[in-house]
């Protein structure tokens, strides 16, 4: 499968070739929902915590007598009826989230987000273009030529989640320039998961050739 290649200023630099097995999986959307509710489970802190009827302090001497008031009876002032009562059926942290997701139940999802992206062209395979200094302006003027030039103006919209910049390493320089863009992340491809992939419209694979040999080996563990 033959794809183009662009520049950061949106210029065709060639094509690269991407194999079938990563890159043409069919959409499998109860893979992905199962995967996708996992991990956010599992992100999950579990920490809220409501107190019960016998967590309130005080409430152990009966209001008043159980007859001959005219009042309702009652037996604590805690009870979940009362102002400063316990509550009925609150979160509690002894519940536990987390949820198994199997090594290759995440490989097939992220591939098979991948492929999704790439028949919606909404994956762009862009040449490695060193930063000297970290530079916002600079990763902004990147964003905006290629959405100019390919024609995704949704590229350089401030609001949302709109690219995602997957890397084979992390250099500090284009980590710390794209920061300051709430639209854009940057992210090493070995740490990408199904979440961040779905969760950017699009995704902006930088130095192709050294990226899909690093997709290919992460998938073959």
């Amino acid at each position: 499968m033959e794809q183009e290649l662009y520049t950061w200023e949106g210029k065709k630099a060639g094509t690269v070739t991407v194999p079938e097995e990563l890159f043409a999986l069919p959409w499998n959307a109860d893979l992905v929902h199962q995967v996708i509710t996992a991990m956010q489970s599992n992100a999950r802190a579990g920490t809220a915590h409501a107190k019960g009827r016998g967590e309130v302090r005080g409430g152990g001497r009966k209001p008043w007598r159980q007859k001959g008031t005219g009042r309702a009876r009652h037996g604590s002032s805690r009870s979940p009826i009362w102002k400063g009562g316990g509550v009925t059926h609150g979160p509690t942290n002894e519940r536990n989230y987390d949820r198994k997701i199997s090594k290759k139940m995440r490989n097939k999802a992220l591939l098979t987000v991948l492929s999704q992206k790439l028949r919606d062209k909404e994956l762009l395979f862009v040449q490695s273009s060193v930063l000297k200094a970290p530079k916002t302006k600079e990763a902004a003027a990147r964003l905006g030529s290629l959405a100019e030039a390919l024609g995704y103006p949704h590229l350089r919209y401030l609001r949302g989640k709109r690219a995602l910049i997957t890397t084979p390493t992390l250099e500090e320089a284009m980590v710390r320039s794209f920061r300051n863009i709430p639209s854009a992340r940057v992210e090493e491809l070995r740490t990408v998961s199904p979440l961040d992939l779905i969760s950017y419209q699009y995704v902006i694979m930088e130095s192709p050739a050294e990226s899909l040999k690093a997709l290919a080996g992460r998938v073959k563990k």
